[in-house]
């Protein structure tokens, strides 16, 4: 390990220096990492009145030699750097050199340290002023800062601390943030003398479990991902596990937390199409890069990074989420492919039931409208009918499809299906708008959207001033497969829509296009709101509650779901089916006892 050392004054000007010790919370950030880059295997923190009385940190680490003690209290003295070259790839958690100092300059602050080849450990303290001699302690290994009563000499800044329970909440989530980064290191906080956190050597999983919750755990799906340099793991929950605050995001960079703007961005990118915006995502992730991909040296708390290569750590973070976010749907589609039936090729059709509602009158030619699946499953689920009519025996003359085969229809709102499994609940509604809501993009990323010429166009009455843009971008509608004209002032006539959209009702259909139209205006909606226009297309495009289904409709949702990414959520975050396994339903019915 590199000696303390004072650094030269051409480093030390181009370290971003500031003023570390804002509160206990930070004081103890720095020690941790201190401890940390020391090789330490265990990390005790002891806290008293949240910190601001007694803040203790003992480590198994190297050590400090007594004659470096004195340095390791002087302002720009580090092990960690030692010239500009090292600044530009800072591998470790530390570096600036100030810390300590900091600490000794508003508190009474003592070091203990013994390095493994030391006969015995050697102590020196400082209480806001410089250090005092170096003398004998007793001490069996590592290293323990003990910073009592912080900014005692400084009543004015004593004054801006919170109270006691905030200052601990504070200590407590510094913890757990090193806890996460360091799966491999024993952790344990005591606050007022009583444990609060125990986390052993663990693995990464057992790790983010400890400090997350199971919950999480079992709401996450696992992110692997590498591509040359960049490696991202960790976990990423659903979206039904959605939290209304940022308080469960734990990002690390090279094993350091950080709040970015570039990760956030690319991460919310990645939920943006199946979480409502109103609701944060939970995440646990690890990315790591070269050290002279990133400069960390950009603010005192450590907390912001500069990536040299903004935009390819932003297309890699994305799609690395994104794809484990559609993992579950990627399986699906996989037994579908297996069967060398592809989700959109050789189709045949089967008659939907005949239209419920009023509003499904106004159609022309496709009033009777067909769902699409595939040849095989089709002669199979004809086959089964004419054995058994009423129900499929999925078990027996069908593919083993993720999602099974339908059973009915529970309140005109959820399908009952079975699988190899057991049983499978599916909100029809959520599934089938988040099926529209991505053959929509599909179509419109292809620039082609299929349109339906209404049998007789529905006039729609409007503000002027809609009516007004509607006739200045006709163009840019027609392109998102609408065909709207102003007939008047006030009113305009609707002829056509998105063929996916024909189940909808036309009028509510185009007065939610106008209300949308008159918040963002037509370029911004079809531009950077985009997606949040189709997700409104697709919730009057999907089936609806209450409308009843006939078993070839409900197997052909299923197995349009299983081609579909994503469709374990709705677009707003919710799920749209659930697994009930065999073994759960024995346990509720007591079965084997």
């Amino acid at each position: 390990m590199r000696a303390i050392q004072v650094l030269p004054d051409i480093l030390i000007s181009q370290i971003a220096a500031g003023e570390v010790v804002e509160r206990p919370a930070s004081a103890l950030k720095e020690l941790m990492e201190n401890s940390l880059d020391a090789g330490a295997t265990r990390i005790d923190v002891k806290l008293e009145q949240g910190g601001a009385r007694l803040l203790s940190v003992q480590d198994d680490g190297a050590g400090i030699s007594a004659d470096e003690l004195p340095l390791a209290l002087a302002r720009h003295a580090t092990s960690k750097i030692g010239a500009l070259e090292d600044l530009e790839r800072v591998a470790s958690l530390g570096f600036r050199g100030e810390a300590l100092a900091s600490m000794a300059s508003v508190a009474r602050v003592s070091l203990a340290s013994r390095s493994r080849e030391a006969a015995h450990a050697s102590q020196i303290e400082a209480e806001g002023a410089a250090p005092g001699a170096v003398k004998p302690a007793a001490l069996a290994s590592g290293t323990t800062v003990t910073v009592a009563d912080l900014f005692f000499n400084t009543p004015a800044r004593r004054k801006f601390l919170k109270s006691e329970a905030t200052e601990y909440a504070h200590c407590a989530e510094v913890v757990r943030r090193m806890a996460l980064s360091r799966p491999d290191v024993a952790f344990t906080l005591t606050h007022n003398s009583r444990i609060q956190l125990r986390f052993p050597a663990q693995t990464l999983d057992e790790r983010i479990g400890a400090v997350l919750g199971e919950d999480f755990v079992a709401a996450a799906v696992a992110v692997d991902e590498q591509a040359g340099p960049l490696g991202l793991q960790g976990m990423a929950a659903l979206p039904a596990y959605s939290k209304s605050g940022r308080d469960a995001q734990y990002v690390f960079v090279n094993g350091r937390f950080v709040r970015d703007k570039v990760v956030a961005h690319a991460l919310r990118e990645a939920y943006r199409d199946i979480l409502h915006h109103d609701r944060h995502p939970a995440y646990a992730l690890f990315f790591t890069l070269p050290p002279e991909g990133v400069d960390v040296n950009v603010h005192p708390a450590k907390t912001e990074v500069r990536f040299r290569d903004s935009r390819g750590v932003h297309q890699f973070l994305f799609h690395a989420v994104q794809r484990a976010l559609s993992g579950s749907a990627a399986e699906s589609r996989e037994a579908v492919h297996q069967m060398s039936v592809q989700p959109h090729d050789n189709v045949v059709s089967l008659p939907r039931a005949a239209p419920s509602t009023p509003a499904q009158a106004w159609r022309g030619s496709g009033s009777q409208a067909s769902m699409q699946i595939g040849v095989r499953e089709a002669l199979a689920f004809y086959e089964t009918l004419s054995r058994e009519p009423g129900i499929a025996a999925a078990d027996e003359a069908m593919p083993d499809y993720p999602l099974g085969f339908a059973l009915g229809q529970l309140h005109g709102i959820y399908v009952l299906a079975q699988n190899a499994r057991g049983l499978v609940l599916v909100d029809m509604h959520a599934a089938h708008e988040r099926v529209v809501y991505e053959k929509l993009k599909r179509a419109l990323d292809a620039r082609s959207v299929p349109t339906q010429s209404l049998l007789i166009p529905v006039t729609v009455t409007a503000d002027e001033r809609d009516v007004a843009a509607i006739g200045d971008h006709a163009e840019a509608l027609a392109g998102i497969g609408f065909d709207i004209h102003p007939i008047a002032a006030n009113a305009v006539a609707v002829r056509a829509v998105p063929a996916l959209l024909k189940e909808a009702d036309p009028l509510a259909l185009t007065r939610d296009l106008l209300r949308e139209i008159r918040e963002y205006g037509v370029s911004r909606l079809i531009t950077e709101r985009r997606n949040e226009l189709l997700g409104t297309l697709a919730c009057h495009g999907a089936v609806r509650a209450n409308r009843k289904l006939g078993i070839p409709e409900m197997n052909a949702l299923l197995r349009e779901m299983e081609a579909t990414e994503r469709a374990g959520q709705c677009n707003h975050g919710r799920p749209t089916w659930f697994q009930v396994s065999l073994a759960d339903l024995d346990k509720w019915f007591r079965r084997g006892e």
